[in-house]
């Protein structure tokens, strides 16, 4: 054993004690690798989550923004498509469907609506009257709460409206776009009916004749100062419920009666029937304007009620130039 007591030799082996995977090995390099594609990976992964989640919670409030701008897009939608089918009912000439016309009468005529001023019997013979004329040229003597309902049963023909209040044409003008109405100077009021209604029956010959031009007409109960193009029109129903008449200061219904009446006669075509409605026919001034203007004769027993009386008169060669009313008729309003 002493021979061993020299100089002495380590001998160390390389993986005796240690793995194969130093600094500076490829092991430890790919080590690496791994290690930074998985923090990359997992760094995305975050971010994408994180991104996800953000965007999510944008999108909600977002998502009812759009849910209701395109909402008000479709009402748009549906109002531009309502205006052009009523842009096209007018130009085509094409009336409301039966079923619209009837809820429109029935909801008008129902006795609860408040709105409604006329009595629901009265509403109803209007509207069967215009339901066999309209789509048509239709005149309307007074503004009212069933303006809209005249306007609208009458879709797809020309629907004018005359006045005594400019004011209450310029508002109604206002809260109905397209409505066309006209506001009337008139020069009579209810106290001067006796008169007026004795000199026309002396100038029924002249100036306050049955056919006749208006525009010229010297009778002071000729309606003479409206839009010259309105007298040029074929009216097919006149509605006369203005002006007011129920007191003795206001303008009555005398010369919305005689002009309805000389419209009709007046107006040309062979065969040509005019619909002339009065309304508030109970009353002394419209019921002897009427029989006197408009005539018994004339007078439509079906679509009249106690307040409403409907005439049909002729115009064209049909139409009487010397007088309003047969000598019979003429002689009977003239008693009342």
């Amino acid at each position: 054993m002493k021979g061993l007591s020299g100089p002495k030799l380590l001998l160390v082996h390389p993986s005796s004690n240690k793995s194969p995977g130093g600094a500076g090995s490829p092991g430890a390099v790919l080590g690496a690798r791994r290690r930074v594609c998985a923090a990359v990976f997992l760094a995305c992964f975050a971010c994408v989550s994180l991104a996800t989640t953000l965007l999510s919670a944008a999108r909600d409030p977002g998502a009812a923004g759009a849910g209701a701008a395109a909402a008000a897009a479709s009402g748009r939608a549906a109002a531009a498509f309502s205006v052009r089918a009523g842009a096209a009912g007018a130009a085509t000439g094409e009336g409301l469907p039966g079923h619209v016309f009837d809820a429109l009468v029935q909801y008008a005529s129902a006795g609860g609506n408040s709105t409604a001023s006329m009595p629901g019997a009265d509403v109803r013979a209007i509207a069967a009257v215009l339901r066999r004329r309209a789509p048509c040229n239709l005149l309307v003597f007074g503004l009212g709460g069933e303006t809209p309902l005249w306007r609208a049963l009458n879709h797809g023909g020309r629907t004018v409206f005359l006045d005594e209040n400019q004011y209450y044409v310029s508002h109604l003008e206002g809260r109905h776009p397209g409505l066309e109405a006209y506001d009337v100077a008139y020069t009579t009021t209810v106290r001067e009916f006796p008169d007026l209604l004795d000199a026309a029956r002396a100038a029924r010959a002249a100036e306050c004749r049955p056919v006749q031009n208006l525009l010229f007409s010297d009778c002071r109960l000729a309606i003479n100062d409206l839009p010259n193009q309105l007298y040029d029109v074929s009216w097919d129903v006149i509605l006369v419920d203005g002006p007011r008449g129920y007191t003795a200061t206001l303008p009555g219904r005398m010369s919305a009666i005689f002009t309805a009446g000389v419209l009709a006669r007046t107006r040309a075509g062979e065969g040509a029937t005019t619909d002339v409605l009065v309304h508030d026919y109970e009353r002394e001034v419209e019921r002897a304007c009427s029989r006197e203007f408009l005539c018994e004769e004339n007078r439509v027993a079906e679509t009249s009620t106690r307040s409403l009386a409907h005439f049909a008169v002729r115009g064209g060669s049909s139409a009487r130039r010397d007088a309003f009313c047969s000598g019979a008729a003429a002689g009977a309003a003239a008693a009342h």
